[in-house]
């Protein structure tokens, strides 16, 4: 170690602010610099493959048979689509930077004598470190004096147990201290460390989510349909001597149009916009598949503290033994606690000590921090007058089996314990080891830790919406069940020391009873793993939220893991979903935005497949029987021009959400959309008919007319696709009509004035608007009755009468406002009124 601090310039002192710096110039920042794309690489990778082929083919036909008009509106079509798409994924990119930014892992410097916390990119050669349970090793470092940690390198390495590390020896980038606290000294940093890279805390989730994957098989589904009917198309075209180049320059326009092209564009963006409202209410989402599974999840296990209680521990009247004064377990268990770590049960029971000065009179010669393992702190304390003993704090039941006096206060313990607990107390056991070295018992230190003011009703808001919220905790079983029943929870909690671990197959039985738990007490980590795992065995989308290192199996395991605020690095690691602020209502609100995009994205899979099957079908039946082109390719071009750029802003669309947990429904998707999409082929064929029979027009100007029709139609689909209800039910957002209305706009111009087309004239432009607006009245009359067959809703009245009483009342509690003291007496009024309402 003194070569290694001679050869780094620097000591257990650290270094000073001005010298860090200087070597952060000269080393770098400690990270690995990402390899970035080239942007105009980038640009171009969107004109390679299977889709932008089909257009690029179809630019070089309609250069060599010159059809010029045609060329550059194609042209300009596969211009638009790559910049589009460049954009928006470059947009969406930045977002998830910025908000993967705050996530950034901080570390325990000591500059110019004092600790401070700098980004851990900030550290440099020569610095040194203070790393505790949780930390992820932020650089390779050698360990300074004190006790050994374990440390697991499973991420690096494949070891599947915590390697024992020593004072002077190395810990590597990445890996995570799993037991213990200690300092070291950084050596290398950035790219230079032994591994090459340092961990990645934020990872990038590269497979598609459930429901991505059901919107690229529909994707898939209208590419195979447009293929066997472009080939039917040519093969027909074949038989009657049609030019060949003419019939292949249409079919490959036909086929592009039919291709849902803007689909990965609207996902993304769609996905990114949920990604930045979710940032706004303090939620980072660095897995962004996981805001779509979230829609799902209909079991929540929620930490109890912090999550479902205020985490702001205050320390009650102490319960001592053997008449040991009730202020010297107090300062007994202070000795046990240590500031620095900032930890809450050490800051009460600190906090308790009513002479802080007396602390003054002790030395702590060693302290031997909480571990998940052991449940206990131990401190070696020397006092001014020379003398040396020990003290721990910690589980009551292990603080016990340490005492030499159990046997004799074993009883009374247990039974101020248990009174503890029924008023929700969390009690600490504290004992002292003097000369002798044997531990005595001397007390019980009670620790009260009150619901939070909005877990009752973000509880029931939560239950309104399908997702029974369970409550997981360390705590004792009597505890609780008591803050259970505070926050109408249910009172069925099941003592965790009864389950199995991952490695056990539950019977029947026993995951019933798992699954219709309200809670778990006295809960080991191995045991949130097993309780997701059984829950996804019965079917279940669990979501988990957690803080500790030991956490981060179960918070992987889980198809929604959530990091709740404070938590260590490696659960934050673990994660799909990190919390910036404490509580239960945040997750809710995440889960409600992620029912909102998957409503929006429903609604999109519904048009598209809706207009491909319009289009497609039309052009097709047209060809064959009537033997006649009803649009040209530069029309069908425009028409999938105008219609893609505008669809984008449905990621901004104001929809509902479900209050049941979503499901991908394809036979309602399918059967929806099949209804929309053939009874828009029977308007289509009404409009030609009208045209060619009853005011017989000539072929050119029905061709605009169908144009017009096909165009207007078509996006006023969206209007009945967004809504389950009529399409009044819910007001579209500004910009999604907006850029409906524009296009249409920008449509209409297009066939009035004839640009690439035969001009039609405002009289038969407007008279296309009012057959579009009668059958689209129609057409939501029709939705409707395809709703009662595809999707019947079963009458759910108590379902109904919970959301309805919970909404109404979730709104007044957040009007009133959470700090309000007549806040949740204003929430229990409004159930009352809304329970009395709903039965009348």
């Amino acid at each position: 170690m003194r070569e290694v601090e001679k050869k780094l310039g620097s000591s257990p002192d650290g270094l000073t602010q001005a010298e860090a710096q200087k070597r952060l110039t000269q080393y770098g920042p400690n990270e690995i610099e990402e390899k970035k794309t080239n942007l105009f690489l980038k640009f171009l990778s969107y004109f390679w493959g299977p889709i932008p082929w089909m257009i690029e083919a179809a630019v070089i036909l309609s250069a060599v048979a010159r059809h010029w008009p045609d060329f550059f509106i194609i042209l300009l079509l596969l211009l638009a689509n790559s910049v589009v798409g460049f954009w928006e994924e470059r947009e969406a990119g930045n977002a998830i930077a910025a908000l993967k930014a705050k996530l950034a892992v901080k570390a325990r410097v000591k500059r110019d004598g004092k600790w401070i916390t700098p980004p851990a990119r900030e550290l440099v050669p020569g610095d040194v470190i203070r790393m505790r349970l949780g930390d992820i090793v932020p650089a390779d470092a050698r360990l300074l004096d004190g006790d050994p940690v374990e440390v697991d390198q499973s991420a690096l390495t494949g070891e599947s147990l915590p390697a024992e590390r020593k004072a002077g020896e190395a810990v590597f980038s990445g890996s995570i201290i799993r037991r213990g606290e200690i300092g070291a000294l950084v050596y290398a940093t950035g790219a230079k460390t032994y591994f090459g890279k340092t961990a990645q805390l934020v990872q990038e989730a590269h497979t598609a989510s459930h429901f991505q994957k059901a919107v690229l098989k529909i994707g898939n589904y209208l590419i195979m349909l447009a293929v066997a009917l472009v080939a039917v198309i040519i093969a027909v075209a074949i038989f009657r001597g049609d030019p060949i180049l003419t019939t292949l320059q249409f079919a490959l326009v036909l086929t592009v149009a039919a291709i849902p092209v803007a689909m990965p564009t609207v996902l993304s963006v769609t996905m990114a916009v949920g990604a930045r409202l979710l940032a706004r209410k303090k939620a980072i989402v660095s897995k962004l598949v996981a805001i779509e599974e979230l829609a799902g999840v209909d079991v929540l296990c929620a930490d109890k503290t912090g999550t479902l209680t205020q985490n702001k521990l205050t320390l009650g009247d102490p319960f001592s033994v053997n008449n040991v004064p009730p202020e010297m377990v107090i300062l007994d268990g202070a000795l046990a606690s240590r500031a620095d770590n900032n930890d809450t049960i050490d800051l009460a029971v600190l906090g308790g000590v009513k002479d802080k000065d007396s602390l003054k009179a002790y030395d702590v010669v060693h302290f031997q921090p909480f571990d998940p393992v052991h449940k206990r702190t131990e401190a070696t304390i020397k006092s001014k007058d020379g003398k040396a003993f020990k003290v721990t704090k910690g589980a009551p039941q292990v603080i016990l089996e340490l005492s030499a006096n159990a046997g004799t206060v074993k009883v009374e313990v247990e039974k101020a314990v248990n009174e503890f607990a029924a008023r929700g107390f969390r009690s600490l056991g504290v004992a002292r080891a003097d000369n002798d070295g044997q531990w005595q018992f001397v007390g019980v230190l009670p620790l009260f830790d009150p619901p939070r003011e909005d877990a009752k009703a973000t509880i029931a808001t939560a239950l309104a919406m399908g997702v029974k919220v369970k409550m997981v905790t360390g705590d004792a079983l009597a505890i609780a069940k008591e803050t259970a029943k505070k926050l109408d929870m249910g009172a069925n909690i099941l003592d965790a020391r009864g389950l199995g671990d991952s490695k056990k197959q539950e019977t029947p039985a026993v995951a019933e009873s798992i699954e219709k738990a309200d809670g778990f007490a006295q809960v080991f980590p191995e045991h949130k793993f097993h309780i997701v795992d059984v829950l996804q065995k019965r079917t279940h989308i669990v979501g988990m939220t957690g803080d500790g290192v030991n956490d981060a199996p179960a918070l992987k395991k889980a198809d929604c893991g959530i990091a709740v605020s404070d938590a260590t690095d490696a659960a934050r690691a673990a994660a799909a979903i990190v919390l910036l602020t404490p509580g239960l209502s945040v997750i809710i609100d995440a889960i409600k935005e992620s029912r909102r995009i998957f409503q929006r994205m429903n609604s999109y899979a519904i048009y598209r497949i809706a207009e491909t099957l319009r289009v497609l079908f039309f052009m097709t039946l047209a060809i064959l029987v009537f033997n006649f082109y009803p649009l040209t390719a530069v029309m069908i071009v425009m028409l999938a021009l105008l219609n893609d750029g505008a669809i984008l802003s449905i990621a901004y669309d104001n929809v509902h959400y479900k209050d049941q947990p979503e499901a991908w429904n394809m036979r309602m998707v399918l059967g929806i959309s099949t209804v929309l999409g053939v009874i828009g082929v029977i308007s289509a064929f009404g409009l030609f008919y009208l045209g060619e029979n009853v005011f017989h027009l000539d072929r050119a100007h029905i061709q605009t007319l169908m144009y017009l029709k096909l165009s207007v139609a078509g996006h006023l689909t969206i209007f009945l696709t967004r809504t389950r209800g009529p399409f009044w039910s819910i007001r579209p957002a500004r910009v999604l009509w907006i850029a409906v209305l524009g296009t249409q706009i920008v449509a209409t111009l297009i066939a009035v004035y004839g640009l690439f087309m035969t001009p039609l004239g405002w009289g038969w432009a407007l008279f296309v608007w009012g057959y579009a607006l009668a059958w689209f009245l129609l057409n939501d009359r029709l939705k409707l009755l395809a709703y009662r067959v595809f999707d019947p809703v079963k009458a759910r009245i108590s379902s109904d009468a919970t959301a309805q009483i919970s909404r109404r009342a979730y709104e007044l509690y957040e009007q009133r406002g959470r700090q309000d003291g007549r806040a949740v007496q204003d929430w229990e009024k409004a159930e009352r009124e809304m329970k009395k309402r709903i039965t009348r």
